[in-house]
């Protein structure tokens, strides 16, 4: 859906919630004449974001999809299907990437939606508040080196078991560029052997042939973790940046796939059960159950 080749599944979305209609035309959304639904990605701004631009560039010019800036006082997240939280700043980093950020009002809401089984992903600062709002587990450090890096890395994909790695084949070797001061990504030793034990590590640095080295890891993050999801599958966090290589204009559509399975897993969600209320698609978090990190 939202012209990403999978129209072959708007003819088996279930009817659209009056929640959906209610909607209306949007335009650059794609809607399915059958259905009424069409996706949505809420876009999270904070004081000092800077990559929210491309995420919603991503949603609406490149996937057709609606998308819509959610500001970090609001609460009312819009309708969203999917939320996105952009790389940048956050209130400019100070006490540590993410700390302040946690405690912006829409960040409740960000939580309620999650523990709804809503999809999320926290791309760069992102990935900082979410770890800081206790939605995923660990934290990140500041780089081993002490300097901020920014170039191209490799990822091995480690799980294609969440809402935004269903498009890429695991074991796969994908290129992102990277920009981060504070990537340095640690948790405890019985953290780390959950998260592995659990499948939920979601990318690793590694080098252009899958192997995972101290050479190719460029921050230090423990066990070369470039990524983690929670224990549900539906909320995301990774330093690297999809949204810096979703086009063919930029050199590398590697994080394009990113999105485009969002939409791919919301479609079949909806084709399986019909959207849930309040756009929250149940993707594996049991209603009134806080997602576990």
């Amino acid at each position: 859906m939202c012209a990403l080749g999978f129209n072959s599944l708007g003819r088996l979305l279930a009817p659209a919630s009056a929640a959906a209609e209610s909607r209306g035309p949007t335009a650059g959304r794609l809607d399915y004449p059958e259905t009424g639904w069409a996706m949505k990605f809420g876009v999270v701004v904070f004081p000092g974001s800077n990559c929210d631009q491309d995420c919603y560039h991503i949603a609406r010019d490149l996937l057709g999809c609606e998308a819509e800036y959610v500001w970090h006082h609001e609460r009312d997240l819009k309708g969203a299907d999917v939320l996105i939280l952009p790389g940048g700043f956050a209130y400019g980093d100070y006490l540590r990437a993410g700390a302040l950020a946690r405690f912006s009002p829409v960040m409740e809401s960000v939580a309620d939606f999650a523990r709804r089984g809503g999809p999320v992903l926290g791309i760069c600062n992102g990935f900082q508040v979410l770890l800081e709002a206790g939605l995923l587990p660990g934290a990140v450090r500041v780089n081993r080196g002490l300097r901020y890096v920014c170039r191209d890395v490799h990822l091995r994909v480690e799980s294609s078991e969440t809402p935004f790695t269903r498009l890429y084949e695991k074991g796969s070797v994908v290129k992102m560029p990277i920009g981060h001061m504070e990537g340095n990504y640690t948790a405890p030793p019985d953290v780390l052997d959950l998260l592995d034990r659990e499948d939920r590590v979601v990318f690793r640095y590694c080098d252009t042939d899958g192997n995972v080295t101290d050479a190719a890891n460029p921050n230090g993050a423990d066990l070369g973790i470039a990524g983690v999801r929670n224990r549900e599958g539906n909320v995301v966090g990774l330093m690297p940046h999809p949204d810096r290589c979703s086009e063919a204009v930029l050199g590398n559509e590697a994080g394009r796939k990113m999105f485009e399975s969002a939409v791919h897993t919301l479609a079949v969600a909806t084709a399986s059960s019909g959207p849930a209320p309040d756009g929250a698609p149940a993707l594996g978090s049991p209603k009134g159950a806080r997602p576990s990190a």
